[in-house]
């Protein structure tokens, strides 16, 4: 057994035994209040959620390269259908929407799997970005121009072009740790959706100040800072993944988790602003794949390019 496959064992375990401690613990609990309990159902319902999810990322996992990139292209055709279908959608916008789900997300996914990084780069941020709008010109139609257009714009970069930074990471070659990249996107999901788990749980027992009352009434200071110091300490502890060190696997954590929050923030902002309270319902307890990527949306381009500049 390879160092990369001996590491991988662990880290699932890891993650298996951490789930049925969750299930037992949600077990009992349902076991010892007889009458319904919707928090209660709620983390059951979550927790077995995150069973499925857990089981079809190892898949993915034991695939290899090409079946992780697909993984994370469905992911993103789901995360822009979800993204899109609370916009305002006319017969003018039939091109970019066409452009955007048949040649933009295909196309960026197609270039992380060839890991041509100077296309993948710039691809959605300059070139998709440019055609969209002029794809909507082209229609004739000027009612609600800014706003149609800016609003596939911002569903291809936050969909497509950050969730992408999650499979790219596979194409950086970094010395001392060839064939162990899949490591590193473990690292990334498992410490931003460990910070998401933590900051519900610290913010249910000791949360009592708001922190964004208006756009997530949930999110309180005592769960941030519950959520991301102990989700920064965890990932240090998993250094052993990456090819970081102690110290610089817990300032990467503190960082991404950080962003990931401020991600959360930006994605509540936009759903407040659309009047819904989830992204879809794909997902049980969990809501549609958006409201589990937020966080990773605004954490992997800027884990991403960290890795890159300082170690590949």
């Amino acid at each position: 057994m390879s160092s990369y496959q001996h590491d991988t064992l662990l880290l699932f375990m890891g993650i298996g035994i951490f789930l049925v401690v969750a299930s037992v613990i949600g077990w009992v609990l349902k076991c010892r209040v007889k009458a319904p309990n919707s928090v209660i159902d709620n983390l059951n319902t979550r927790i077995n959620a995150w069973w499925v999810m857990v089981v079809i990322i190892g898949l993915a996992f034991l695939l290899g390269k090409l079946a992780v990139i697909f993984l994370f292209f469905i992911a993103s055709g789901f995360a822009l259908r979800e993204f899109l279908i609370l916009t305002p959608v006319t017969r003018y916008d039939y091109y970019a929407l066409l452009f955007a789900f048949c040649i933009a997300l295909p196309g960026q996914y197609i270039l992380v799997a060839i890991s041509w990084y100077g296309l993948f780069s710039i691809f959605i941020p300059v070139y998709a970005f440019l055609l969209l709008s002029i794809l909507s010109s082209i229609t004739g139609s000027t009612n609600n121009f800014l706003e149609r257009t800016a609003e596939v714009q911002w569903g291809l970069m936050i969909t497509v072009y950050s969730i992408s930074c999650v499979p790219a990471l596979l194409a950086l070659k970094i010395n001392g740790y060839y064939d162990r990249n899949l490591l590193l996107i473990a690292f990334l999901i498992l410490v931003v959706q460990i910070s998401d788990v933590l900051q519900y749980v610290f913010g249910k027992l000791f949360g009592k100040h708001k922190i964004a009352p208006n756009l997530s009434p949930s999110k309180t200071i005592e769960g941030f800072l519950g959520g991301v110091l102990s989700a920064s300490l965890i990932g240090a502890s998993i250094f052993w993944i990456t090819p970081f060190s102690f110290i610089q696997a817990g300032l990467i954590s503190l960082l991404i988790t950080l962003f990931g929050f401020m991600g959360g923030l930006v994605m509540s902002a936009i759903k407040r602003d659309r009047g819904v309270k989830d992204w879809g319902n794909l997902i049980g307890g969990h809501g549609g794949i958006l409201d589990r990527l937020d966080s990773v949306c605004f954490a992997a381009p800027i884990f991403f390019h960290v890795v890159r500049y300082f170690w590949a």
